[in-house]
C-alpha cells in the first residue's frame, strides 16, 4: 500500500511538471498575504479595497479588489462564485483595526464574467465587478486605479507591485497590514514554456514575479500595479499560483489581464 502511494505521489508531481495545477488565492479564512516584499506605505495604493464574508457577527477578509469607479470594484470571479453577505473596505491599511480612514460598503450586486467556470481557473475568465451600495467619497486615502487601455501587453520585467493582505508564506498567517512586493512581469512567451507554466497560462492572463516574492491566499483578486509612463496602472487581477507553493521557482504568480476584459466591463458598467 505505501508503495502503491509512493507511486501514485510520484505520478502526480510529473504530472504537476508537465500541467501545473492551478491553486486560488482567496481565503475563506482570511488568510492571505504578499510573500516577501514589505509593508506598504498606508494608503499608497489607494485603489486597493479589502473584499470581506459576514460569518456569524464578524466580517472576515478573504480577497482584494481594486476601486475603478465611484460606485464599482474589480475583483476576481474565483472570490465571489458563491452567495455570502459581502462587505467592501475603502481605504483600509490594518484589517485588524479601525484607523478613522475606512470606508465600508455593503456590495448591491455581483457581476462574475458569464464564460466563468469554477472548475477550471486554467481557462481564465477570472474576473468579476461589484455594485457598491453606495459611491466611496474620494480623497487622499480613497482613489480610483487606473485601468490599461483594451488589449495593452505589457513588455517582459515591467515594474509592477502586488499589494495585498494575503499569508506572508506558503500555509503561514496573514497580514494585518497591507503588504507591496515587487514583481516584474514575465513575458507570454516565457511564461507558458516546458518548464514554466506552459499551457495553464493563456494570452488573457499576466504572469508577474517568479522568484522569491509572489502573492499568496488573501491576496485574490487585488491588483497587480504597474509603472507605465510614470503613471500606475492595474494591468492585472490576483488569480492563481503553483499548488506547490506560492513562490515556487519558474512558477510566476498569475494575473487576469485586465486589459483583455474592459470592453466587457463597459458594457456590465453601463
Amino acid at each position: 500500500m505505501l508503495r502503491f502511494l509512493l507511486l501514485t505521489s510520484l505520478a502526480a508531481l510529473v504530472l504537476a511538471e508537465l500541467e501545473p495545477q492551478p491553486r486560488y488565492l482567496e481565503d475563506g479564512s482570511a488568510e492571505e498575504r504578499v510573500v516577501g516584499g514589505e509593508v506598504a506605505r498606508p494608503n499608497s495604493w489607494p485603489w486597493q479595497i479589502s473584499l470581506q464574508f459576514k460569518s456569524g457577527s464578524n466580517f472576515h477578509h478573504t480577497c482584494g479588489g481594486t476601486l475603478i469607479r465611484r460606485g464599482w470594484v474589480m475583483t476576481a470571479a474565483h472570490c465571489v462564485d458563491r452567495s455570502r453577505t459581502w462587505r467592501v473596505v475603502l481605504g483600509d491599511h490594518n484589517i485588524n483595526s479601525h484607523e478613522g480612514k475606512e470606508q465600508y460598503m455593503s456590495v448591491s450586486r455581483v457581476y462574475i464574467h458569464p464564460n466563468w467556470n469554477s472548475n477550471n481557473v486554467a481557462a481564465g475568465w477570472d474576473i468579476a465587478l461589484l455594485r457598491l451600495s453606495s459611491d466611496a467619497s474620494l480623497n487622499n486615502n480613497v482613489q480610483l486605479g487606473a485601468l490599461p487601455p483594451s488589449g495593452q501587453v505589457l513588455p517582459h520585467n515591467n515594474p509592477c507591485y502586488i499589494s495585498g493582505w494575503g499569508r506572508t508564506q506558503t500555509g503561514g498567517q496573514l497580514s494585518a497590514q497591507l503588504k507591496q512586493a515587487y514583481l516584474p512581469t514575465v513575458d507570454h512567451k516565457t511564461c507558458s514554456s516546458y518548464g514554466w507554466w506552459g499551457s495553464t497560462v493563456k494570452n488573457s492572463m499576466v504572469c508577474a514575479g517568479g522568484g522569491k516574492e509572489s502573492g499568496c491566499q488573501g491576496d485574490s483578486g487585488g491588483p497587480l500595479n504597474c509603472s507605465v509612463n510614470g503613471k500606475w496602472v492595474v494591468h492585472g487581477v490576483t488569480s492563481f499560483v503553483s499548488s506547490s507553493g506560492c513562490n515556487a521557482h519558474k512558477k510566476p504568480t498569475v494575473f487576469t489581464r485586465v486589459s483583455a476584459y474592459i470592453s466587457w466591463m463597459n458594457g456590465v458598467s453601463i
